[in-house]
């Protein structure tokens, strides 16, 4: 919950530091002096869209900080995940915002994205202000309560995985359906392509084999002259062949290696040469008998080549490797046509499968919101009569959606009457003001029950209501700050500001620097003074301060 509020250069706000408390807190003051800005500040420190002109004039930047007790709430799978150093008894979020327009988050010094801060956020305050009764009016907020009622966030995850996999489904079967009308479509020419492929005797490294042919054959008469010099050098006729000239040099060493021992190594070097020229002569002389022009073996190459290059920039592509890719390619196309319909049938098989297990999935949730909305129903009606609706009717209509959706298959709407005459209708076409501020906040401590929310600040939750019946909300939300939680009102109403554990007063002042917003947190004295003036305007009399004290004694 939250222990300590900084706001720093915020519109009116040159600095405030201000603690809060555990239980059930009151913040009072007049229109206009305040009361908003330190929640704007708030909700921006929470995660809200920043404006550069909310920075007090004169100021390079707005800095709002928060200090959260976070040791009852279970929070640090979420700190773990977001790689984030978990405090459970000091937890600081902190805002920057420069009068450039730049934002900056940190949660315990660690920079965040504001997603981060913002989701974080969701979990430590929920801010219930004036326009939050509009939730009323939709469908979703009015399932939301049902599904925390029920408790069935692990059946929702179920159904939501369900319904997933039907989605998934429909769109493989709708896939398969526009990619068989395409193939079908082009599938004489796919089959053309392929068989121009096919014919082209496709094999990994064609073309550089090709190619090295059609060099060859294109210079065969130079070729053959130069292995005939080699040939001639090697072992031509004559004593001046290389053959011969190394075979006598051998001869001659090897007659002396027993006269001359240094001679020994040579000869055996000279013998080893020997026999390795004699070996390339034969290897030359082979090459000029492999060897020979074939004209019509040339233009057959050349013809080969010019269907590859051909192909090749008709496909775009730069080889024959990716030619054979291509053409398994067309060729998986070919066969998908072929067997389609089969896939097709397979594909829609598992979607009517899909379909009814969203469907069974669905039911099961549907059960336990049915069950639920009885609870809301009997909870409501005991909660909104002694708020001031003794004959109230209420009551939670689950129809049928018509179709699956994420949330499941129902349409959820809450039914009001406030009196035995009037038929029900949805609660936002029929309620008053203050009887949507009581339904509100009858929901708020239904669900408060039901959800570990650490902070819950009410932002005139009274409107449209005085008496007996603001003393009642004020016993609501004291008896939700007993459970583990802190309960913040934002009050122009002395009958709940009397039953708050904590007074906190917000005003504005004049100084020289120009009007400024302050907040204090009152004294015993000094909240008789305040719900005194609360009680009677501007000028306090005997009698208020003595009603005053009877309310604080309440």
């Amino acid at each position: 919950m939250l222990k300590q509020l900084y706001i720093r250069n915020y519109t009116l706000i040159d600095e405030l530091d201000i603690p809060f408390h555990p239980g059930f807190s009151v913040i009072t003051g007049e229109t206009g002096a305040g009361k908003s800005i330190i929640l704007g500040a708030l909700s921006l420190l929470l995660g809200q869209r920043a404006d550069s002109k909310t920075i007090k004039q004169g100021a390079d930047r707005c800095v709002i900080e928060a200090r959260f007790d976070l040791s009852r709430y279970h929070l640090e799978e979420f700190f773990t995940q977001n790689d984030i150093d978990y405090d459970a008894t000091d937890c600081i979020l902190r805002r920057e915002l420069t009068a450039a327009g730049k934002s900056r988050a940190f949660v315990n010094d660690t920079p965040v994205p504001l997603t981060t801060i913002r989701l974080l956020g969701q979990q430590l305050v929920d801010i219930h202000s004036q326009h939050q009764n509009l939730l009323l009016q939709e469908e979703d907020f009015q399932l939301g309560v049902v599904d925390i009622i029920a408790r069935d966030q692990q059946q929702l995850a179920d159904y939501r995985m369900a319904y997933q996999q039907h989605v998934e489904a429909q769109q493989a079967v709708k896939r398969l359906e526009q990619e068989i009308q395409a193939a079908r479509h082009d599938e004489d020419y796919l089959r053309f392509l392929y068989d121009e492929l096919q014919q082209a005797n496709l094999t990994q490294g064609l073309q550089q084999q090709l190619e090295q042919e059609s060099e060859t054959l294109a210079h065969v008469e130079d070729i053959k002259s130069a292995i005939f010099n080699a040939e001639q050098s090697l072992t031509g006729e004559g004593p001046a062949n290389a053959v011969g000239l190394l075979r006598e040099s051998s001869r001659s060493i090897d007659a002396i290696r027993d006269l001359y021992p240094d001679a020994r190594e040579l000869a055996d070097r000279l013998e080893s040469t020997y026999i390795e020229l004699a070996d390339i002569a034969r290897e030359v002389s082979s090459l000029s008998c492999r060897l020979d022009f074939d004209p019509r073996r040339l233009d057959y190459v050349n013809q080969q080549l010019d269907t590859l290059y051909s192909l090749e920039q008709k496909h775009h592509v730069d080889s024959v490797e990716e030619l054979i890719l291509l053409r398994d390619d067309i060729h998986q196309k070919i066969n998908n046509i072929e067997h389609s319909d089969e896939a097709l049938d397979e594909l829609r098989k598992n979607a009517v499968i899909a379909l009814d297990n969203a469907n069974a999935t669905a039911a099961k949730l549907t059960a336990m919101r049915t069950d639920a909305a009885r609870q809301v129903e009997q909870e409501m009606r005991s909660r909104l009569a002694p708020l001031g609706i003794p004959n109230v009717r209420f009551s939670v209509a689950i129809e049928p959606l018509g179709q699956l959706s994420p949330q499941g298959a129902d349409k959820v709407s809450f039914l009001f009457s406030a009196n035995t005459s009037t038929p029900m209708l949805p609660v936002a076409e029929i309620a008053s003001g203050g009887e949507i501020a009581r339904v509100m906040l009858s929901l708020k401590a239904m669900v408060s029950s039901a959800v570990l929310l650490p902070t819950i600040i009410f932002d005139e939750i009274d409107t449209g209501v005085s008496g007996r019946v603001a003393e009642m909300m004020a016993r609501i939300m004291q008896q939700m700050g007993q459970a583990d939680r802190q309960i913040i009102s934002i009050t122009h109403l002395p009958q709940i500001a009397a039953l708050g554990t904590h007074h906190y007063r917000v005003y504005k002042e004049e100084t020289a620097q120009g009007t400024k917003s302050r907040m204090q947190q009152l004294t015993a004295d000094e909240r008789v003074a305040e719900i005194a003036q609360m009680l009677s305007g501007t000028s306090v009399t005997a009698a208020a301060i003595d009603n005053a004290r009877e309310l604080l004694k309440r």
